[in-house]
């Protein structure tokens, strides 16, 4: 069997079946990966700046269509409404949307506009809260930045009480609280200009993204491949099987116990 087994024709057919197996498995890997990274989320267009009034309203949720769009706001910091976002990053999505205990403070300024309504600005972060750097500007001024949703109250896990002058989530719902004489807009702006003053950084948002769905014809190709390749096996056992068949001498094939009659 085994002189059947290395015969050359035998040996071409192995090496034959070995080269598709990996070959049909890496192509089959690689649609699997193209399957997978089609449904990440992919930059979506970016539109030009738009006044915070046209998307934030009052009494109306900011939906994930509009996160972190491009803003601009004017009006005049509410010095004495500032509050500190306890356990936050420098960039939004540093921790999947969560807070870190102990990773420092969002400077939350509610910014007064024109009309009389108010919009939360992040003007930056700091890491700790007596910064004097946390100084609120007086006068009127231009705010440029990312518009993002209103967090929900229970985004965190809170482990008890905050001082006073802190908020756990920068929620519509806990601020209508804290600044019960505003008439305050959805969501809040992460402020990307005016630059936040020396000691404070500024607050990274990234740009909207869009989910564009997976693509289910490369998961089909991927199993495709995988299929050929377990057939190719199958068939390459019924061809081993029939060479070393008809490679036995005639006795050893047609050969059966015979019974004693005795």
């Amino acid at each position: 069997m085994l002189r059947t087994l290395f015969a050359p024709r035998l040996v071409a057919l192995h090496l034959l079946v070995i080269g598709v197996l990996i070959s049909f498995t890496f192509l089959g890997r690689w649609q699997l990966g193209v399957f997978e990274s089609s449904g990440a989320p992919k930059l979506a267009p970016d539109p030009a700046p738009v006044t915070v009034t046209k998307l934030a309203e009052v009494g109306r949720h900011v939906t994930g269509e509009v996160a972190n769009h491009r803003v601009t706001a004017t009006g005049t910091f509410d010095a004495g409404g500032q509050l500190l976002v306890a356990d936050r990053h420098p960039d939004v999505d540093a921790v999947g949307g969560r807070a870190a205990r102990g990773a420092g403070y969002w400077l939350l300024t509610p910014l007064t506009l024109a009309d009389g309504t108010t919009i939360p600005i992040i003007r930056g972060w700091v890491p700790s809260a007596g910064d004097p750097a946390a100084a609120v500007p007086a006068g009127p001024v231009t705010v440029a930045g990312r518009l993002r949703p209103s967090e929900q109250t229970d985004a965190v896990e809170r482990s008890g009480p905050l001082p006073d002058g802190q908020v756990a989530t920068v929620s519509t719902a806990e601020l209508v609280n804290v600044w019960p004489d505003a008439r305050l807009r959805d969501g809040f702006v992460v402020a990307t200009a005016p630059a936040p003053p020396a000691g404070v950084s500024a607050v990274v948002v990234p740009p909207p993204t869009e989910g564009v769905g997976f693509s289910w014809r490369n998961l089909a190709y991927a199993a495709q491949w995988w299929i050929f390749a377990i057939f190719a096996v199958f068939m390459w056992f019924h061809f081993v099987r029939d060479a070393v068949r008809s490679g036995r001498p005639e006795g050893h094939r047609s050969a059966a116990p015979v019974a004693d009659g005795s």
